[in-house]
């Protein structure tokens, strides 16, 4: 309840007018600390004892009222933290765990690059070349999140000695990083995502994530993480049907509230029962991940089936608006507009379904 407060008090009254102008509301990040909202997962931060199934409703909440701060939240919390809870040593842990829980220290999650998405496991171009107890660091990475105001960023590159994925955390300001905000976006528009250039970066040794020795082990990080972004996926549409809802009692057309006409009800159904089903797979994942049993293909089924309800059920409450569904003072464009990116990132649609594509035939279709 508290949590909820805080999303409709703070956050709801100015979310649109901070994705208009594709700034973030980084005044409200200590809040989210305080909540406990970071760093669940971890010994060095838990503020109490909680699950999957508690972290995925709250992903819910927050996307429900603004999936860029979701976003955030997911990098810092899920992927940057996660990183570095996975990957790190004890004493990596007790340095940045805590002032990331607090809200003090902002991350950011290095894996995407210009020519690398999908196929990061196999295409990672990003290099890290180690002499002595220095790595130096070349490459580029695309669509960081955060990474414009980030304290940390973990860039994962390729070591040469081995050709093996491995995490290093860089901190902001280092001599040849430089992070360039992505302009002109139209989703997820208070995400500070970036352009990283890493031009002869050194890194200490002390800095690499030493649990981290292959792209295997940064599966892991993702796939904890997946399962969260379907929740987030099942959030927003939650947040699109409501303001389809409230909008719909309002409106009248031809006499009477737009909520009585039976083409209108049919809209409203399958968007529930979208919702609903999709509600129905996060909560079986979440158990599953609880009981230490969910497998890569779990989370990628649910964050494919996800994502694409989602995408339908936007679009069914977009068009039960009419021209006022594309403004965003009517509650609806913005997350039709965020949803296309949820689609994409944490894996595309595509490559989600193909990770359950090998688990049900053991043939990988990717490589």
């Amino acid at each position: 309840m508290e949590i909820r407060e805080f999303l409709e008090r703070d956050l709801r009254p100015i979310a649109d007018d901070y994705w208009d102008r594709a700034e973030f509301p980084v005044h409200l990040i200590p809040e989210v600390g305080r909540l406990g909202l970071l760093g669940p997962v971890w010994p060095e931060t838990k503020r109490f004892e909680n699950s999957a199934l508690y972290r995925g409703w709250v992903a819910l909440e927050l996307a429900r009222v603004d999936p860029g701060f979701a976003t955030f939240v997911g990098v810092q919390n899920g992927l940057t933290m996660g990183a570095i809870g996975v990957g790190g040593s004890p004493e990596q842990r007790a340095h940045w765990l805590p002032p990331m829980a607090t809200g003090e220290v902002i991350g950011g999650f290095g894996l995407t690059e210009p020519l690398s998405g999908s196929d990061t496991a196999r295409g990672l171009r990003t290099t890290a070349h180690r002499t002595g107890d220095t790595w130096v660091i070349n490459g580029a990475k695309r669509w960081i999140g955060n990474a414009t105001f980030a304290d940390v960023v973990v860039i994962w590159a390729r070591d040469t000695a081995d050709d093996q994925v491995k995490g290093f955390l860089v901190r902001g300001g280092t001599p040849g990083f430089t992070a360039t905000k992505i302009e002109r976006k139209q989703a997820l528009r208070s995400v500070q995502n970036a352009d990283i250039l890493l031009d002869g970066v050194e890194v200490s040794e002390a800095d690499r994530l030493p649990n981290i020795r292959s792209f295997k082990d940064v599966a892991i990080v993702l796939r904890l993480t997946r399962a969260e972004v379907a929740w987030q996926a099942v959030g927003l549409a939650v947040g699109a049907y409501e303001a389809t809802v409230r909008y719909a009692l309002a409106r009248e057309q031809f006499g009477k509230p737009i909520a009585s006409f039976q083409l209108v009800q049919d809209r409203l159904a399958r968007c529930l029962g979208n919702i609903t089903a999709g509600i129905a797979m996060c909560v079986r994942v979440s158990q599953l991940l609880d009981e230490d049993r969910q497998g890569d293909e779990h989370s990628a089924l649910a964050k494919a089936f996800t994502t694409r309800t989602m995408r339908e059920t936007v679009a069914l409450c977009r068009e039960t608006l009419g021209g006022n569904g594309i403004q965003l003072d009517h509650g609806v464009a913005r997350y039709m507009a965020d949803a296309e990116a949820v689609f994409s990132f944490e894996g595309t649609y595509d490559m989600n379904n193909l990770i359950v594509g090998r688990a049900v035939t053991g043939i990988a279709a990717f490589v």
